[in-house]
Order: C-alpha cells, then sequence, then structure tokens
C-alpha cells in the first residue's frame, strides 16, 4: 500500500481518518454524554484511560507482535468481556440513582475509558487493519514518525471527547427532572445495545468453532 510521501500529508491522512472513527456513535461516546452532564472534564478522562490502551497497543504493532490480534478466539474472549462490562454499565444508568452521580459510580472515568477500550474487540479488530496499515506507512518514514502519528491520533480523541462531555455539562441546565432521567435512560440503553451486539458476535463465533 503506497502513502503520502511528504510526512505532513501522511499526518493529514491520519487526522482524517482518526476523526472518521472517533465521530463514530460508540460506548464512549456514551459514556461521554453521561458522564459529561456531571463532570465537563469527564470526556478528557475517558480519553486518558483510552490512551493508557492504545499507546502500548501502537508500540505492539510497531514492533510486530500483533499476531493476537488476528485470532478469532482472542477476539471473541475480549468481546464476551466487553459486553458483560457494557451491560453492567448499561443498566446501571437505567436505575433511579442514576440522576445522581452520572450512573455507575463505583469506577471513574478513566477506569471506565480502559475497559471499554480494551474489551472492544471491534477498536482491536480496527487497529489490526486500519490502524496496522498507517502504522506501516508511518515506520516508513523512520521510527520519529510513531510518536507524531500517536499524538496526532490521541488529539483527535481528546478533542473530540473532551467536546461531547463538555457540552454534556454546559446543556445540563436545558434537561431537568424527566428530561434528564430520559437522558441517562437513552445512553443506557445505548450501553446495553452495544453490549448485545458484542455479546452476540462473541457466541457466534464460539459457535462456528
Amino acid at each position: 500500500m503506497d502513502g503520502p510521501a511528504d510526512p505532513l500529508m501522511f499526518l493529514g491522512w491520519v487526522m482524517v481518518i482518526s476523526a472518521s472513527g472517533v465521530i463514530a456513535p460508540g460506548p464512549l461516546f456514551a459514556t461521554a454524554v453521561a458522564r459529561g452532564l456531571d463532570d465537563p472534564r469527564a470526556g478528557l478522562k475517558l480519553s486518558f484511560g483510552h490512551a493508557l490502551v492504545e499507546v502500548p497497543l501502537i508500540l505492539t504493532i510497531f514492533l510486530g507482535l500483533m499476531m493476537f490480534l488476528q485470532d478469532q478466539n482472542v477476539l471473541a474472549t475480549i468481546g464476551l468481556i466487553g459486553g458483560v462490562f457494557l451491560l453492567y454499565m448499561g443498566v446501571s444508568m437505567l436505575r433511579p440513582q442514576a440522576e445522581v452521580g452520572g450512573g455507575d459510580v463505583k469506577h471513574g472515568a478513566l477506569v471506565s475509558g480502559i475497559v471499554l477500550s480494551a474489551a472492544n474487540p471491534y477498536f482491536l479488530l480496527w487497529w489490526a487493519t486500519v490502524g496496522a496499515a498507517l502504522i506501516g506507512l508511518a515506520a516508513a518514514f523512520g521510527w520519529w514518525m510513531i510518536p507524531l502519528f500517536a499524538t496526532v491520533h490521541l488529539s483527535c480523541d481528546f478533542a473530540y471527547m473532551g467536546l461531547v462531555s463538555y457540552s454534556a455539562s454546559k446543556g445540563r441546565s436545558l434537561f431537568r427532572g424527566k428530561w434528564l432521567r430520559g437522558l441517562y435512560v437513552a445512553c443506557g440503553v445505548f450501553l446495553i445495545l452495544f453490549a448485545a451486539y458484542f455479546m452476540y458476535g462473541s457466541l457466534a463465533t464460539f459457535l462456528q468453532l
């Protein structure tokens, strides 16, 4: 796969491709909205937890140790674990006490960012395919491009998730009583649907083996 010869053009590619993945609705987005209602910095904390998983993953792929990501058994197991965690978070948001403290308060946004990333098989699959291709192109420029690549990619996460939680926090005054409760329920249902999607895909993989 041929890439741009100019480093700045390549980083522009990285920004566009990364942004397209970040803005797609997913578990992190729903969690950023729900937690952002009480903490405008929740998106930044989620992104930091996400980065704690993503940076080692980038280094692992760069060093050529990504074989485990191509194992369907591994991805199915991760998906099943991730589905259970998402189900737990979603159900927590449906409880009446979710109106205070942003739903599940037993763990913070940082931990949520770590778990929702590490236990998401589609996140890992993206890195095993699209992400691996981008890292390969980055490596062609030299090792010095890897930290630049990671910085540009991660900046998209921090910028978008930070904006989502900040906007949710500022808009909280618009949601009172049943409206606020409805927003928590919507986020909870969204996470439960993702949980079902994760677990269904994992069980289907196991049944085919």
